[in-house]
């Protein structure tokens, strides 16, 4: 035998399902005293190239002591298992990672360099490969934040990211999509516009991702209510019988890279003003859409905190899309209190299945923000004339059109079904009689998330105290949810020590 085929065999552990999840990240796991660890030299966080069956992944070296695993045995991530395709005791070979063919680009932004297109490509098909552990994905994130992408960089992150992925495409004159850069809590209109446009007639292949820093992104509201993990051909059959389809992106591989820079920027808690802009336009144009309305919602406690900001957010997202023949509009819309009552997937899809049913009660802050956006994507793509799409909006919404097709999009993608309630709910009450005069949106939201949401969608918070209205001593100003009683002892704690979520005046 070669000295080759030798450490070949050698390099061979045996396969046992331990069930760790780590969210999208590859991770193997082996024994310190394993034969591979010390023959390789590999050492904690060593990047390693595991193989089976024609398939190979890079994955990240956790060890483990103990016992957990022999000698002769591995495990993999749930994410690394799934993508391998792999079962119980089957054999994988382990071997060195070869190196980044990045690594130099990335110590290049990471310095403050600007990027050629080519070197945005090499980065972006790495991270879509899976090369990228979550310490250099970070190291990238970080690199490009605040103001550090050039517009010229920012359409070739762009366009790396569009072709790494699949593309779609449609027999049609115009295709809609509609957007939200998000920051405010409940503000679930995609839901209600999707139905609305494809009611009318317009191809609305709706793609969301799931939520980075909110509660509740589109893709985990409508998970509570239907399937979003829709591949590429399902997406395709529901569109072409629909005309609309709510999906998660991520299963779509729809720009893939980006999905896993959402990964990593969830748990970092901030979003990058150029990857967003790449994020959201290249989900967009992948997805085959020429015509999309974007909402930027404008307050203090908002993503988007003054009309400034939201003017530079504007202008470049205007400047990339018409890099790429995308026709925008631009909505600037209030961000300064929730939309809705409910914040959480759950709690914001009941909100959702009112407006739509018609139901008296259904919070109508929703409903106009809905409209109002619907009404401009109809008059984009040049459905209905200049000024009268509010009203068709409005008469397909209340003549039911609306919701029907609701369902029927969703009893495309998979069946429906009606979103339940958490266990434990607590109410949190104003100390004193007041006139609300402000909203700590962001607060809220970290309440909503310290309860459980969005991994645990029952959970989040019911809000109760709209600006301007009255308020008596002891009436709940917000309601938290939550599935266990810890979340909701977690949230309650957060909640006593920030005494400035809802802000009271005096009643004159």
């Amino acid at each position: 035998m070669s000295e080759v085929a030798d450490r070949k065999r050698h390099s061979h552990l045996r396969l046992k399902r331990l069930g760790i999840d780590t969210y999208r990240e590859h991770v193997i796991y082996m024994s310190r005293d394993c034969h591979v660890c010390r023959s390789e030299g590999f050492e904690v966080r060593s990047r390693v190239a595991v193989s089976l069956a024609g398939k190979s992944i890079v994955a990240t070296l956790n060890v483990i002591d103990g016992g957990l695993l022999s000698n002769e045995e591995a495990s993999l991530s749930k994410a690394a298992w799934n993508h391998l395709g792999a079962s119980e005791g089957e054999t994988v070979a382990v071997t060195h990672a070869p190196p980044l063919a990045s690594d130099s680009f990335l110590r290049k932004k990471v310095y403050g360099g600007e990027l050629a297109k080519e070197e945005l490509a090499a980065i972006v098909a790495e991270i879509a490969g899976g090369r990228y552990d979550d310490i250099e994905l970070a190291a990238f994130i970080t690199s490009c934040a605040g103001d550090r992408l050039s517009l010229r960089e920012t359409v070739d992150l762009t366009s790396a990211m569009i072709d790494t992925g699949e593309k779609l495409s449609w027999d049609a004159p115009a295709v809609a999509d509609k957007h939200c850069i998000g920051g405010l809590p409940g503000n679930r209109t995609s839901m209600i516009v999707v139905p609305i446009v494809a009611a009318a007639g317009v191809i609305i292949p709706k793609t969301s991702s799931r939520a980075i820093t909110s509660p509740a992104g589109t893709a985990d509201v409508m998970e509570t209510v239907s399937n979003v993990d829709l591949d590429i051909a399902r997406m395709r059959r529901v569109v072409e019988q629909e005309g609309g389809c709510i999906a998660w992106g991520g299963s779509a591989r729809l720009s893939p890279a980006d999905d896993i820079l959402i990964g990593v920027e969830r748990p970092l808690d901030f979003d990058s003003e150029g990857q967003l802009v790449a994020s959201v336009l290249s989900k967009k144009i992948a997805a085959g859409s020429t015509h999309v309305v974007l909402d930027l919602p404008v307050g203090t406690t908002a993503k988007l905190r003054s009309a400034e900001a939201a003017a530079a957010l504007a202008a470049r997202l205007v400047h990339v899309a018409n890099a790429f023949g995308l026709k925008t509009a631009i909505v600037q819309t209030d961000g300064t209190q929730p939309v809705g009552r409910g914040i959480g997937p759950a709690l914001e899809a009941h909100d959702v299945l009112a407006v739509l049913q018609g139901h008296a009660g259904a919070p109508q802050d929703l409903k106009t923000r809905a409209v109002a956006l619907a009404a401009r994507l109809l008059e984009l793509v040049e459905a209905v004339p200049t000024g009268s799409g509010a009203s068709a909006a409005e008469q397909l919404l209340a003549s039911g059109a609306a919701w029907q097709k609701f369902q029927n999009i969703c009893e495309a993608q998979g069946g429906m079904r009606i979103p339940g309630s958490a266990g434990y709910r607590l109410d949190i009450k104003s100390p004193r009689a007041g006139k609300v005069a402000a909203i700590h949106n962001r607060k809220l939201a970290k309440v909503a998330k310290l309860a459980g949401a969005p991994g645990a969608p029952l959970a989040g918070v019911v809000f109760h105290a709209p600006l301007g209205g009255l308020i008596e001593r002891d009436q709940p100003l917000f309601t938290i949810h939550a599935e266990t009683e810890g979340e909701l002892a977690y949230a309650h704690d957060f909640v006593r020590t920030h005494e400035d979520i809802v802000q009271l005046g005096e009643t004159t």
